[in-house]
């Protein structure tokens, strides 16, 4: 299904960049010239999605010839040269810009992963991410949060069960809702509830969940939940975590922290292309 998915997202973007064609390169680039473009970092970070951007350039050239000079989560500089790519002259000038979009928007991701694992070291939380990824590119997005250290949660409504306050609510109740899931779920599917105090905690324990999710609550809330749980289920902290709170949420004892920033507030990281001149 991974691949299959890959090869939409790319589908689609070319799609709706090239879609009858080039007509700027077209017209100035012959059909049979070949030349060889440089990819290089304009800034420090943390490289992902160059296996995607090959896969856009062999879309329109199966022949290229790619030269990586750095892998899927390698630590980059300000002025590394990460790839040289050889092939059709238009292929390169024709698939630069979704290459581009794809591999600096990953690296942005796994470079703001990085960050945040860099607070969690010495301590064993793990960090993870969340649905709140771009519409059709939540693959490639999960993707890059791994790249940066992080862990990747659910894919989907599909794989695990996730009890959020609108669900319990309709549900009339904790107990309820998970009784009603927990008949309707195949045998193995976890399931994790959101609580919001230490009353709801106490009742999602009562349930057997799997994870309790410890959503919005201070760090000294946090800290006792954790306390109550012990060993019954594992931990998510949850809402309003950034870089600068991380390191004490995960004092708290957690087993995992989600942030939702690393996907939805994206900073793409500057790569540029040019073409290499011949001699």
């Amino acid at each position: 299904m991974s691949q299959d998915l890959i090869n939409k997202i790319i589908g689609l973007a070319i799609e709706e960049d090239i879609a009858t064609g080039d007509i700027t390169t077209n017209a100035l680039i012959p059909g049979t010239s070949r030349a060889t473009a440089r990819m290089t970092m304009k800034a420090d970070g943390v490289v992902s999605g160059l296996d995607i951007a090959r896969k856009v350039f062999e879309y329109l050239d199966k022949d290229i010839l790619w030269t990586p000079y750095v892998k899927e989560g390698d630590k980059v500089k300000k002025g590394d040269i990460i790839v040289d790519i050889a092939g059709s002259y238009r292929c390169l000038l024709t698939g630069e810009r979704t290459a581009l979009n794809i591999l600096q928007r990953m690296s942005g991701i796994a470079t703001a992963t990085a960050l945040y694992v860099k607070e969690l070291e010495g301590s064993e939380t793990k960090l993870l991410d969340t649905r709140k990824t771009a519409p059709g590119m939540r693959i490639l997005d999960k993707m890059a949060v791994k790249a940066g250290g992080g862990t990747n949660h659910r894919m989907g409504l599909f794989d695990m069960a996730l009890i959020k306050d609108n669900h319990i609510k309709v549900a009339g109740g904790i107990i309820n809702a998970v009784k009603q899931v927990r008949e309707s779920i195949p045998p193995g599917v976890r399931i994790e509830v959101e609580v919001t105090n230490l009353n709801e905690v106490r009742q999602a324990l009562e349930t057997g969940a799997d994870i309790i999710m410890l959503d919005n609550m201070d760090n000294r809330t946090m800290a006792e939940a954790v306390r109550i749980i012990g060993s019954k289920a594992e931990t998510e902290a949850s809402g309003n975590m950034n870089v600068s709170r991380i390191k004490e949420v995960a004092a708290t004892g957690v087993n995992f922290i989600s942030v939702g920033a690393l996907t939805h507030s994206v900073t793409a990281l500057d790569i540029s292309m040019n073409i290499v001149p011949q001699n």
